[in-house]
């Protein structure tokens, strides 16, 4: 086998072709590297905002909370299933919520998008997800217009920072009276107020969008489920929040996953183009060593797997530089609508040593394809003529 540090000192030398050819790969990398990393923020937000011993009830047959209506009344039935977990005040751990999607102007003057504007009990909810932190202002009173805004969406929309107000409708407006945190899950980036003032505000007394359950175990999950699917009249379905939120993120993850494959695809090709012109530049201007090589013994399998190594150690420079790159891409909050909510969700690249690996193989893969032709013109190359050349 030819020493690799032959290898080495080609790609040295020849210094402005490898960093080149290096920068291509890398490029194509860092754009596989940050769709795989977006993906992944996305379904970490989401699965945040989800907890095993948490169930949610919805109107069957709804995909999301905007469609569903679930009345009042039929919280009675799920405040007395089995495995229903009981709070500190010895009430059932069960709270209705009601979802409406506001269209705000963004701040930037870029147009507008949906926001989650989100009715809850206010006097439960910080009970019910102990993670909610108010950050600045206040929480919302109960039976008031006070709203509070979650922490990645505050100065994005018109109107949503703290002491400012909204309309919701003719002359039914909401104040912002603070700004929560919720351990960096999806309800950061909603607006949060009372139930019952949301609910009066559109029209929706008597009816929840949802109903959120804690249970005492979330293997108690089944037995609660058939209790809450028993009535066919009230037509309720029952799922656990992590599942919820995994099928909220099915179709943008498949979105954001196909463009990102589908760019690095394209991208790839190009930089594979230029590791084989490359290579075969190099095995051009190397005919005379080749030749030497071939001379003093090494076979044409040595030669072949050399400049392959070659081509793939340039690739590797390139992914390991591509990836480096991409790491910085977490500290960039990315927002987009979801396409199961039709909702804006902000969010952040998130890395994982899974994507990363990935990456580093994409580049490698790629040195293997863009140098394999080059690699077999070199091993072709008779001796005799090649130290003529």
């Amino acid at each position: 086998m030819v020493p690799i540090r032959y290898n080495v000192r080609n790609l040295l030398v020849r210094r402005t072709t490898t960093i080149a050819a290096a920068l291509g790969v890398g490029l194509v990398v860092f754009v596989l590297a940050a769709a795989l990393m977006l993906n992944e923020g996305l379904a970490r937000t989401l699965d945040l905002s989800g907890h095993d011993d948490t169930a949610i009830v919805l109107r069957k047959g709804s995909d999301s909370e905007m469609p569903s209506s679930i009345e009042d009344k039929a919280m009675g039935l799920i405040k007395v299933a089995p495995g229903v977990k009981a709070g500190k005040d010895g009430l059932p751990a069960v709270i209705g919520e009601s979802v409406v999607v506001l269209f705000q102007e963004l701040t930037n003057g870029k147009g507008k998008s949906n926001v989650t504007l989100r009715g809850v009990p206010l006097d439960q909810i910080i009970a019910f997800r102990p993670e909610v932190k108010i950050t600045e202002g206040k929480m919302a009173a109960t039976g008031t217009n006070e709203v509070v805004v979650g922490t990645r969406i505050v100065g994005r929309f018109k109107g949503l920072e703290m002491g400012n107000s909204i309309e919701l409708r003719k002359n039914r407006a909401v104040k912002v009276v603070g700004v929560f945190e919720s351990a960096g899950s999806s309800f950061e980036s909603e607006v949060w107020g009372d139930v019952d003032y949301i609910r009066q505000a559109f029209g929706r007394e008597g009816v929840v969008s949802s109903v959120r359950v804690k249970l005492e175990s979330a293997a108690l999950f089944e037995g609660f489920e058939a209790a809450v699917e028993l009535d066919k009249q009230l037509g309720l379905e029952a799922v656990t929040e992590p599942d919820f939120y995994r099928r909220q993120s099915e179709n943008t993850s498949l979105f954001i996953t196909a463009m990102g494959t589908l760019v690095a695809v394209f991208f790839s090709i190009g930089a594979m183009i230029g590791a084989t012109i490359t290579m075969y530049g190099s095995v051009a201007h190397r005919r005379r060593e080749i030749g030497v090589l071939r001379a003093i013994g090494f076979s044409r399998s040595a030669i072949l797997v050399s400049f392959l190594l070659e081509s793939v150690m340039l690739s590797l420079l390139g992914a390991a530089v591509g990836t480096v790159a991409s790491l910085g891409m977490g500290m960039v909050k990315f927002s987009m609508l979801n396409f199961t909510t039709f909702s804006e969700i902000v969010f952040e690249f998130h890395a994982t040593p899974e994507i990363l690996v990935k990456s580093i193989v994409f580049g490698g893969v790629m040195g293997v394809i863009g140098g394999f032709l080059p690699a077999v013109r070199a091993a072709r190359t008779p001796p005799i003529e090649a130290m003529k050349g």
